[in-house]
């Protein structure tokens, strides 16, 4: 007699990742009112004046979409396929026209010197390498083309919320699909070759989470 898992040719462990990216995708749908309060005044300010070809990397269950401009020409490249159904309801609530693609961020499905704005939210935490992903971002972006961030870093060393990331990090990273609570992004950044990366730091007061950053980097 054949198994369930035969007949539908998973194994254990690809089961359980489908379930978490499953779950992953609906809390992500299901918190984006705190994500509003949180981040909102600082989305609308960063987005306020996009134009033309706008690449989303990892745009999740679409909570970026309602503080995008009318009019501009809106790709996203999102590798877990369970957020696809939440960003195409809320792109169809906001009246938006939008080409999502499956993909990751470390090959994006774009051609070189293509993109006007590359915007990445809460993304590169949980990226697999995050120097290819910057390269791919940087090979997309036409010359003078800006890459928008806003994203979770790690806390200063020494400190104790800098140890409890690093200790929690194995199973944050399997809740959270991939996310890295203690990845110091801002030093790739730095060094990946942008002619220039400006950005502050914020606090939201979120648990674990809580040290943030948000700006631009012109290629």
């Amino acid at each position: 007699m054949m198994t369930v898992n035969q007949i539908i040719g998973d194994s254990p462990n690809q089961i359980f990742a489908n379930l978490g990216k499953r779950f992953f995708a609906w809390m992500m749908a299901e918190s984006s009112s705190t994500d509003d309060k949180i981040v909102g005044e600082r989305k609308r300010s960063l987005f306020a004046n996009l134009q033309g070809k706008v690449l989303e990397i990892g745009p999740g269950t679409g909570p970026n979409l309602p503080y995008y401009p009318k009019g501009i020409d809106w790709i996203g490249i999102e590798p877990n396929p369970y957020m696809h159904s939440y960003l195409q309801k809320q792109a169809e609530k906001l009246g938006l026209n939008i080409d999502l693609r499956i993909g990751n961020a470390e090959w994006l499905d774009a051609e070189d010197n293509s993109i006007d704005i590359v915007v990445s939210t809460l993304v590169l935490c949980s990226v697999p390498n995050i120097d290819y992903t910057l390269q791919a971002i940087l090979r997309v972006l036409k010359p003078g083309g800006r890459f928008l961030f806003i994203e979770h870093v790690a806390a200063p060393q020494g400190t104790l919320l800098r140890q409890l990331q690093s200790t929690i990090s194995p199973i944050w990273k399997v809740i959270g699909d991939g996310c890295h609570p203690d990845r110091e992004t801002s030093i790739p950044l730095e060094n990946a070759g942008f002619d220039s990366v400006n950005y502050e730091r914020f606090d939201t007061q979120l648990p674990i989470v809580s040290p943030h950053i948000i700006g631009v980097a012109i290629k």
